[in-house]
């Protein structure tokens, strides 16, 4: 099988790991590369390449070698690539920005090597960043919303034509909401700027978005594309959208259609003719459940933690904080950065302040906290005893008894002691 995967975010975060085995599955055995290029620019490169390596190897037992090409002009880590591409089976790129590689891999051939890995009957997995650069067109997301310049395309490597003949700029990300109360769907465009951008497409290109936690399985062979994960996939021409679900099928005539403003839908729930009855794996890579984000899974171990306390489960807010350590543990190899790992991080140590708290009041001697009811009823049992009145004063002694407290009459007065207790 043949694949050029394009994916929305997440690449390597435990969202993707059930598309990522079936990518490996399909493609069989071979060379595995990573294209280091987006975020060779960054400090933390040599990290981000080891994260991924070990990802890939923990969810896949597969062997992903580093191709170290970061740097404009560098002809030694160029051709090294090139070789390394022609005898691939599997080639990765992920986050970064999009470009910073575009400058070191523009006139290189880099776009005709990665279309033959897939020609061959191999896989090309383009995430984030990197997938912003298969297209036609790409936005430069650092440039525009971090600095502040005016929004405008640059030149995109063409993989995804070169692939299915289709000509669209690609744009990942597309149901991002980082920005909360501000508008950062489109990559972190917002819809005001998507919609300058549109204008200055040629008449015959339209944008391909990819949410997050999403991707789209394209198939040069059958000409399909499949659509996995968490969410849509969408065709916007000039404001129409055409959207597909996770387990949609779309036959490339109908998503070039699409995406060249030859088709009368514009719901944006729409499906386009051909598309394969919705099919929704409910569990997660790993047969349960996995949160979308990280966040996400911080928020609901805090909430299951509240229930188990509002329920005296102990064990049960034990669990919590176990599931959310492992989160952070699955999450620790996504090379997507973010805040996320901080807040986790200070959720969790919030919980287990709080557990402690909690087992403090555990193992503390019950004689502290019962003390003073015993005493009480002991005192009213020595009233009645004295005042004559056995009946009451049998039935108090019967009823401490029952209740665990052992009951014994002293010269000194009564003594007593909880069954159970030193």
């Amino acid at each position: 099988m043949s694949l050029l995967v394009v994916m929305g975010s997440g690449e390597t975060a435990p969202t993707m790991v059930k598309i990522h085995r079936r990518v490996f599955d399909a493609v069989g055995e071979g060379p595995s590369v990573l294209l280091d290029t987006p975020y060779g620019f960054q400090g933390n490169a040599e990290d981000l390449n080891a994260r991924a390596v070990a990802y890939f190897a923990d969810i896949a037992d597969r062997t992903v070698t580093p191709l170290n090409w970061r740097l404009p002009g560098d002809r030694v880590a160029q051709d090294r690539a090139a070789a390394a591409l022609r005898a691939a089976r599997w080639a990765f790129a992920g986050p970064g920005s999009p470009t910073y590689a575009l400058r070191v891999w523009d006139s290189t051939g880099l776009a005709a090597e990665v279309a033959d890995v897939v020609r061959r009957g191999g896989a090309c997995v383009f995430a984030s960043a990197a997938a912003l650069t298969l297209g036609s067109h790409t936005v430069p997301v650092y440039e525009v919303y971090k600095v502040g310049e005016d929004p405008a395309w640059r030149t995109g490597l063409g993989i995804l034509e070169q692939v299915t003949g289709i000509r669209a700029a690609v744009v990942p990300h597309w149901d991002n909401a980082e920005g909360g109360n501000h508008d950062t769907r489109f990559c972190y465009l917002g819809a005001a700027r998507l919609e300058r951008l549109e204008a200055d497409l040629p008449d015959e290109v339209g944008v391909l978005g990819v949410d997050e936690h999403t991707a789209l399985l394209i198939d040069p062979v059958t000409a399909t594309a499949e659509v996995d994960g968490r969410g849509t996939v969408v065709a916007r021409y000039r404001g129409a959208e055409t959207t597909w679900p996770s387990g949609a099928v779309i036959p490339l005539t109908v998503l070039a259609d699409a995406l060249a403003g030859r088709t009368g839908t514009t719901s944006r729930s729409a499906l386009a003719g051909g598309v394969a009855p919705l099919r929704v794996d409910p569990g997660g890579p790993l047969g349960t459940a996995i949160a979308g984000s990280l966040r996400e899974a911080s928020d609901a171990a805090q909430a299951a933690f509240a229930r188990a306390v509002a329920d005296r489960d102990g064990p049960a807010a034990a669990r919590a904080v176990l599931d959310l350590e492992q989160a952070i543990e699955d999450w620790s190899r996504d090379t997507e950065q973010s805040e996320e790992h901080d807040h986790a991080r200070r959720t969790l140590r919030a919980l287990l302040v709080r557990l402690g708290d909690l087992a403090a009041d555990g193992v503390r001697d019950p004689r502290d906290r019962l003390g003073p009811f015993v005493q009480l009823l002991v005192d009213r049992r020595e009233a009645a005893r004295d005042a004559r009145e056995w009946p009451a004063a049998d039935a108090i002694r019967d009823g401490l008894v029952a209740l665990g407290v052992q009951i014994r009459d002293t010269p000194d007065g009564t003594q007593w002691h909880l069954v159970g207790t030193p």
